[in-house]
């Protein structure tokens, strides 16, 4: 299969040969390649966020779901489906409601593909399948919630250290009035709940899911839960955990290595479509293996 090199070069080709949707052919030829390996669904959900990172909607919302209504229209849901994801997150609530629909239309006969970087509410989608498939350069990503880009166990942390602070040295109260004051009344108990959600969501999902049919799986969701929304190991809600930190806590890994035609196709598939975040104005695409894509553009203003 080609490199990351290699795959631009192809494009660039169908450019000089007139062609008027080089990115396009190019990642559909890999799609079907890939889906001949895989005899499987496939439908990949990529965001340009880190090619046009301060673009509104490159996180995972309720449009999404329109554009994987569409993708998965027509297709044999018998064969299950293989999802590969590349984003930075999102709400919590459509990410919820994406998966009960992926759920509903093809149970819990669904593989997750990290190729790179699935983050927050993208790990928590990767959660949700039986098993995940991961490379050395794979990440997924802390799983708490964020409110206007904050951290909501941040802000339970702070708020308790205030306390205890406040408790030992009354002196202190100056200090913390000014930070606790930028809170809104229930801020604190909004952090709360959204946190006990997202906790709840990946229990449910891992139990129902990767550990369905295990005995007494409890332990390890427990322990995998824990690790993943831990504020005070991972430090910062951007920190990567590999493959090896989510094998040991627990997740069912499949090693995108161990099938060396698997992961040269995935890659190539992946290469396709940073090509096409980067070199056009697309900064989400939701594409099946059949070439059905909703594709969501910036728009690219003219200044004279």
């Amino acid at each position: 299969m080609p490199s990351w090199s290699q795959v631009l070069e192809e494009i660039q080709k169908e450019i000089t040969d007139g062609n008027q949707s080089p990115f396009d052919t190019i990642r559909r030829k890999y799609l079907k390649l890939l889906f001949e390996k895989r005899n499987r669904n496939i439908i990949c959900y990529y965001s340009g966020w880190l090619q046009k990172p301060n673009l509104k909607g490159v996180e995972i919302d309720d449009n999404d779901k329109n554009a994987f209504m569409a993708a998965i229209h027509n297709l044999d849901r018998a064969k299950g489906l293989d999802l590969i994801l590349h984003t930075p997150g999102g709400q919590v609530a459509a990410t919820e409601s994406l998966v009960d629909y992926l759920r509903r239309m093809f149970g819990t006969d669904i593989e997750v593909f990290i190729p790179q970087i699935a983050m927050s509410a993208g790990t928590m989608i990767a959660c949700s399948g039986s098993i995940i498939h991961m490379g050395k350069q794979s990440n997924l990503g802390p799983i708490d919630p964020q409110y206007g880009g904050i951290p909501a166990s941040e802000v339970i942390e702070e708020f308790n250290r205030a306390a205890k602070e406040i408790k030992r040295d009354p002196s202190r109260i100056p200090l913390w009035q000014v930070i606790i004051g930028k809170y809104h009344p229930t801020f604190i108990g909004e952090c709360e709940y959204a946190v006990k959600w997202s906790k709840s969501i990946i229990k449910e999902w891992l139990k129902t899911g990767m550990f369905k049919g295990s005995k007494q799986p409890q332990n390890i969701i427990n322990t995998i839960v824990k690790n993943l929304s831990d504020h005070s190991k991972h430090k910062s809600h951007s920190r990567h955990i590999n493959i090896d930190e989510c094998k040991k806590m627990g997740l069912k890994i499949s090693e995108l290595e161990n099938d060396q035609i698997l992961q040269d196709l995935v890659l190539t598939v992946h290469h396709a479509f940073i090509h096409t975040l980067s070199g056009t104005p697309a900064y989400k695409i939701v594409e099946n293996h059949e070439g059905v894509a909703m594709v969501q553009m910036a728009q690219l203003l003219q200044v004279q």
